[in-house]
Protein backbone atom coordinates (compact mmCIF):
# COMPACT_ATOMS: atom_id res chain seq x y z
CA UNK A 1 0.00 0.00 0.00
CA UNK A 2 2.81 2.40 0.88
CA UNK A 3 4.54 1.66 -2.41
CA UNK A 4 1.35 2.23 -4.38
CA UNK A 5 0.69 5.59 -2.72
CA UNK A 6 4.31 6.72 -3.13
CA UNK A 7 4.43 5.88 -6.84
CA UNK A 8 1.02 7.43 -7.42
CA UNK A 9 1.89 10.73 -5.72
CA UNK A 10 5.28 11.04 -7.41
CA UNK A 11 3.84 10.23 -10.84
CA UNK A 12 1.04 12.77 -10.51
CA UNK A 13 3.00 15.56 -8.81
CA UNK A 14 6.48 15.27 -10.30
CA UNK A 15 5.75 13.53 -13.61
CA UNK A 16 3.34 16.00 -15.25
CA UNK A 17 5.90 18.79 -14.83
CA UNK A 18 8.00 17.43 -17.68
CA UNK A 19 7.15 16.38 -21.21
CA UNK A 20 9.65 13.96 -22.75
CA UNK A 21 10.34 13.02 -26.34
CA UNK A 22 11.77 9.83 -27.77
CA UNK A 23 12.48 8.77 -31.33
CA UNK A 24 11.00 5.35 -32.11
CA UNK A 25 11.13 3.23 -35.26
CA UNK A 26 8.05 3.67 -37.47
CA UNK A 27 6.37 6.00 -34.94
CA UNK A 28 9.04 8.69 -35.18
CA UNK A 29 9.15 11.40 -32.50
CA UNK A 30 6.76 10.63 -29.63
CA UNK A 31 5.93 13.00 -26.77
CA UNK A 32 4.74 11.72 -23.40
CA UNK A 33 4.50 12.83 -19.78
CA UNK A 34 7.47 11.83 -17.64
CA UNK A 35 5.12 10.40 -15.02
CA UNK A 36 4.26 7.57 -17.41
CA UNK A 37 7.76 6.16 -16.91
CA UNK A 38 6.89 5.09 -13.37
CA UNK A 39 3.08 5.15 -13.09
CA UNK A 40 2.72 1.55 -14.44
CA UNK A 41 4.56 0.34 -11.32
CA UNK A 42 1.44 1.22 -9.30
CA UNK A 43 -0.48 -1.30 -11.39
CA UNK A 44 2.16 -3.94 -10.69
CA UNK A 45 1.74 -3.27 -6.96
CA UNK A 46 -2.01 -3.58 -7.46
CA UNK A 47 -1.60 -6.91 -9.24
CA UNK A 48 0.58 -8.26 -6.43
CA UNK A 49 -1.87 -7.15 -3.71
CA UNK A 50 -4.88 -8.58 -5.54
CA UNK A 51 -3.13 -11.87 -6.29
CA UNK A 52 -1.83 -12.49 -2.77
CA UNK A 53 -4.29 -10.69 -0.48
CA UNK A 54 -7.40 -10.43 -2.64
CA UNK A 55 -9.61 -7.73 -4.12
CA UNK A 56 -10.86 -6.43 -0.75
CA UNK A 57 -7.39 -5.46 0.47
CA UNK A 58 -6.43 -4.04 -2.92
CA UNK A 59 -9.62 -1.98 -2.72
CA UNK A 60 -8.41 -0.41 0.53
CA UNK A 61 -5.09 0.47 -1.09
CA UNK A 62 -6.90 2.15 -3.99
CA UNK A 63 -8.92 4.28 -1.58
CA UNK A 64 -5.73 5.11 0.34
CA UNK A 65 -4.11 6.27 -2.91
CA UNK A 66 -7.16 8.31 -3.86
CA UNK A 67 -7.25 9.97 -0.43
CA UNK A 68 -3.53 10.76 -0.70
CA UNK A 69 -4.10 12.42 -4.09
CA UNK A 70 -6.94 14.52 -2.68
CA UNK A 71 -4.78 15.58 0.26
CA UNK A 72 -1.77 16.38 -1.96
CA UNK A 73 -3.97 18.45 -4.27
CA UNK A 74 -5.48 20.38 -1.35
CA UNK A 75 -2.06 20.90 0.22
CA UNK A 76 -0.60 22.17 -3.07
CA UNK A 77 -3.50 24.59 -3.57
CA UNK A 78 -3.24 26.00 -0.06
CA UNK A 79 0.54 26.44 -0.19
CA UNK A 80 0.38 28.13 -3.59
CA UNK A 81 -2.38 30.47 -2.39
CA UNK A 82 -0.50 31.56 0.75
CA UNK A 83 1.08 35.01 0.27
CA UNK A 84 4.83 34.73 -0.26
CA UNK A 85 7.05 36.91 1.92
CA UNK A 86 8.06 39.96 -0.11
CA UNK A 87 11.31 40.30 1.86
CA UNK A 88 12.65 36.93 0.69
CA UNK A 89 14.61 37.07 -2.55
CA UNK A 90 14.40 33.29 -2.79
CA UNK A 91 10.58 33.47 -2.84
CA UNK A 92 10.76 35.52 -6.02
CA UNK A 93 12.29 32.49 -7.70
CA UNK A 94 10.49 29.78 -5.73
CA UNK A 95 6.86 30.96 -6.05
CA UNK A 96 6.76 31.00 -9.89
CA UNK A 97 8.54 27.64 -9.94
CA UNK A 98 6.00 26.10 -7.54
CA UNK A 99 3.14 27.50 -9.61
CA UNK A 100 4.66 26.02 -12.76
CA UNK A 101 5.26 22.56 -11.29
CA UNK A 102 2.30 22.14 -8.92
CA UNK A 103 -0.26 24.58 -10.29
CA UNK A 104 -1.99 22.03 -12.49
CA UNK A 105 -5.27 23.03 -14.07
CA UNK A 106 -8.45 21.66 -12.51
CA UNK A 107 -9.05 19.51 -15.60
CA UNK A 108 -5.76 17.66 -15.20
CA UNK A 109 -6.34 17.13 -11.48
CA UNK A 110 -9.88 15.80 -12.01
CA UNK A 111 -8.78 13.66 -14.95
CA UNK A 112 -5.90 12.17 -13.00
CA UNK A 113 -8.04 11.28 -9.98
CA UNK A 114 -10.90 9.86 -12.04
CA UNK A 115 -8.62 7.82 -14.30
CA UNK A 116 -6.68 6.37 -11.38
CA UNK A 117 -9.80 5.49 -9.37
CA UNK A 118 -11.63 3.77 -12.22
CA UNK A 119 -8.55 2.23 -13.86
CA UNK A 120 -7.23 0.68 -10.67
CA UNK A 121 -10.59 -0.79 -9.71
CA UNK A 122 -10.99 -2.27 -13.20
CA UNK A 123 -7.46 -3.71 -12.98
CA UNK A 124 -8.11 -5.37 -9.60
CA UNK A 125 -11.57 -6.59 -10.60
CA UNK A 126 -10.34 -8.28 -13.78
CA UNK A 127 -7.34 -9.73 -11.93
CA UNK A 128 -9.55 -11.22 -9.18
CA UNK A 129 -12.17 -12.57 -11.59
CA UNK A 130 -9.58 -14.17 -13.84
CA UNK A 131 -7.89 -15.83 -10.86
CA UNK A 132 -11.12 -17.56 -9.87
CA UNK A 133 -11.88 -18.47 -13.49
CA UNK A 134 -8.41 -19.97 -14.07
CA UNK A 135 -8.26 -21.53 -10.58
CA UNK A 136 -5.05 -19.67 -9.84
CA UNK A 137 -3.18 -20.71 -12.97
CA UNK A 138 -1.51 -18.56 -15.63
CA UNK A 139 -0.47 -15.56 -13.50
CA UNK A 140 1.12 -13.90 -16.55
CA UNK A 141 -2.23 -13.97 -18.35
CA UNK A 142 -3.98 -12.35 -15.41
CA UNK A 143 -1.41 -9.59 -14.84
CA UNK A 144 -1.20 -8.64 -18.51
CA UNK A 145 -4.94 -9.02 -19.14
CA UNK A 146 -5.90 -6.89 -16.16
CA UNK A 147 -3.33 -4.26 -17.13
CA UNK A 148 -4.71 -4.05 -20.67
CA UNK A 149 -8.19 -3.40 -19.26
CA UNK A 150 -7.14 -1.04 -16.45
CA UNK A 151 -4.61 1.01 -18.39
CA UNK A 152 -6.92 1.31 -21.41
CA UNK A 153 -9.70 2.71 -19.22
CA UNK A 154 -7.16 4.97 -17.47
CA UNK A 155 -5.96 6.52 -20.74
CA UNK A 156 -9.45 6.69 -22.29
CA UNK A 157 -10.60 8.73 -19.30
CA UNK A 158 -7.54 10.87 -18.57
CA UNK A 159 -6.69 12.33 -21.96
CA UNK A 160 -10.18 13.41 -23.12
CA UNK A 161 -11.05 14.90 -19.70
CA UNK A 162 -7.69 16.70 -19.42
CA UNK A 163 -7.03 17.75 -23.00
CA UNK A 164 -10.16 17.54 -25.17
CA UNK A 165 -10.50 20.85 -27.00
CA UNK A 166 -6.88 21.72 -26.24
CA UNK A 167 -5.26 19.05 -28.39
CA UNK A 168 -6.66 17.93 -31.74
CA UNK A 169 -8.37 14.55 -31.90
CA UNK A 170 -5.58 12.89 -33.86
CA UNK A 171 -2.98 13.90 -31.27
CA UNK A 172 -5.25 12.72 -28.43
CA UNK A 173 -5.69 9.35 -30.12
CA UNK A 174 -1.94 9.00 -30.71
CA UNK A 175 -1.15 9.88 -27.08
CA UNK A 176 -3.70 7.39 -25.73
CA UNK A 177 -2.48 4.62 -28.00
CA UNK A 178 1.19 5.15 -27.19
CA UNK A 179 0.61 5.34 -23.44
CA UNK A 180 -1.52 2.20 -23.34
CA UNK A 181 1.06 0.24 -25.34
CA UNK A 182 3.92 1.62 -23.23
CA UNK A 183 2.25 0.72 -19.94
CA UNK A 184 1.40 -2.78 -21.17
CA UNK A 185 5.02 -3.16 -22.28
CA UNK A 186 6.21 -2.26 -18.77
CA UNK A 187 3.88 -4.93 -17.33
CA UNK A 188 5.25 -7.54 -19.71
CA UNK A 189 8.84 -6.54 -18.95
CA UNK A 190 8.26 -6.83 -15.19
CA UNK A 191 6.39 -10.15 -15.38
CA UNK A 192 9.36 -12.24 -14.12
CA UNK A 193 9.78 -9.88 -11.17
CA UNK A 194 6.05 -10.01 -10.47
CA UNK A 195 6.22 -13.81 -10.37
CA UNK A 196 9.13 -13.67 -7.93
CA UNK A 197 7.45 -11.17 -5.61
CA UNK A 198 4.07 -12.96 -5.66
CA UNK A 199 5.59 -16.37 -4.97
CA UNK A 200 7.85 -14.97 -2.26
CA UNK A 201 4.97 -13.20 -0.51
CA UNK A 202 2.74 -16.27 -0.66
CA UNK A 203 5.44 -18.38 0.95
CA UNK A 204 6.32 -15.74 3.54
CA UNK A 205 2.71 -14.97 4.49
CA UNK A 206 1.49 -18.52 4.01
CA UNK A 207 -1.68 -17.31 2.29
CA UNK A 208 -3.29 -17.21 -1.14
CA UNK A 209 -6.63 -15.43 -1.60
CA UNK A 210 -9.46 -16.28 -4.00
CA UNK A 211 -12.34 -13.85 -4.40
CA UNK A 212 -15.17 -16.36 -4.40
CA UNK A 213 -18.28 -14.73 -3.01
CA UNK A 214 -16.59 -11.33 -2.72
CA UNK A 215 -18.67 -8.20 -3.20
CA UNK A 216 -16.87 -6.22 -5.89
CA UNK A 217 -18.50 -2.93 -4.98
CA UNK A 218 -15.78 -0.26 -4.87
CA UNK A 219 -17.59 1.42 -1.98
CA UNK A 220 -17.24 -1.42 0.52
CA UNK A 221 -14.30 -1.76 2.89
CA UNK A 222 -15.27 -5.22 4.14
CA UNK A 223 -12.49 -7.78 4.56
CA UNK A 224 -13.55 -10.47 2.09
CA UNK A 225 -12.12 -13.31 0.04
CA UNK A 226 -11.38 -16.99 0.59
CA UNK A 227 -7.94 -17.29 2.16
CA UNK A 228 -6.14 -20.55 1.51
CA UNK A 229 -3.07 -21.63 3.42
CA UNK A 230 0.16 -22.00 1.47
CA UNK A 231 2.89 -24.30 2.79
Amino acid sequence: MAGTVAVLLCSNLIGPAKACVVSLPILGIVTFGAGNLFFPISYIFGDVMTEVYGYARARRAIWAGFAAMVFATAMSSIILAMPASPTSEYNKVLQPALETVFGNTWRIVVASMLAFWVGDFVNSYVMARMKVATQGRHLWMRTIGSTICGQSIDSLLFYPVAFYGILDNATLAALMTFNVLFKIGVEVLFTPLTYAVVNGLKRAEGVDTYDTGTSFSPFSLADEGETRRVE
